[in-house]
């Protein structure tokens, strides 16, 4: 009896190598540049997007000035100085709570899951959301400033130009912390409560609306240290007198931290989210 011996030829398979996905920084801006777009085309088919940024910034400047001037500055020219600065924050920081309840939404219905399997730069649906957003920021300023002007406010040109560039920039940085809150969180409601529950003591405890020496000592404690505060002296200081001064520096400083700390925890808290 004889044996045949034949050779295995079974394929011998090695496992895969994990895939790695590189993306240059080139198409990182671009692909972010592009799902801006996607925000913006939202805009065009939704414009009651835009209500609070445009009827905001109207009924607030308008109210504001003709309960306070009289009891604050003793008329309202004297008042505008003061509130059109104050108005102008408060109305582009609450805009930018919007940035993460939608996100929120979006993921709800699926659309944040869809990016994911996409070989894209995992930060450019984040980034491109919040950059799309700065549209509704520049409404804000626009409609604040030119209400002012319509009441009688007459603020320094070029300061006017840096003072706007400056509060989009520190409300693009503050709207990565609404974004990580709406990824977090798992309704787009609680997302808004929360963020208005902060920002209401925020706005309302600084200097934006009357100044800060007619406030309690230990209230003035908390306005002098509270970031909107240096925020809406910049802005004072830049429309008012065309100054660039320290607060300017300290809002910039704030908002580059900002973004260098909450920007990469969003986008992990991102990925890690079913």
């Amino acid at each position: 009896m004889t044996t045949t011996l034949t050779p295995d030829t079974r394929r011998v398979t090695t496992p895969a190598a994990p895939a790695t996905r590189s993306v240059s920084l080139t198409d990182t801006v671009t692909q972010s540049l592009t799902m801006a777009r996607r925000g913006l085309l939202k805009l065009k088919h939704n414009p009651e997007q835009l209500f609070d940024v445009v009827i905001q910034p109207l009924i607030f400047t308008v109210m504001f000035t003709y309960i306070f001037g009289g009891a604050i500055s003793g008329d309202v020219a004297s008042y505008l100085p003061i509130i059109i600065p104050g108005i102008l924050v408060q109305t582009v920081i609450t805009a930018s709570v919007v940035t993460g309840t939608q996100l929120r939404e979006d993921m709800d219905k699926g659309v944040f899951d869809r990016f994911k399997s996409l070989p894209i730069a995992r930060i450019s649906p984040l980034a491109g959301a919040l950059l799309s957003d700065v549209v509704r920021y520049t409404i804000a300023t626009t409609i604040t400033f030119a209400m002012g002007y319509a009441m009688g406010y007459r603020p320094d040109p070029l300061g006017l130009v840096v003072a706007g560039l400056l509060v989009i920039v520190c409300a693009f940085a503050i709207s990565w912390i609404f974004a990580l809150m709406g990824v977090l969180m798992n309704k787009a409601s609680a997302v808004q409560g929360i963020s208005m529950l902060i920002l209401f003591p925020l706005t309302f405890m600084s200097n934006a609306f009357v100044p800060a020496h007619t406030m309690p000592g230990w209230m003035q404690a908390f306005v002098n240290v509270n970031p909107v505060s240096h925020l809406v002296t910049a802005v004072r200081d830049l429309t008012n007198d065309g100054h660039f001064g320290i607060s300017v520096v300290w809002s910039l400083l704030g908002a580059a931290v900002i973004v260098v700390i909450v920007a990469p925890i969003t986008v992990r808290a991102y990925m890690r989210k079913a």
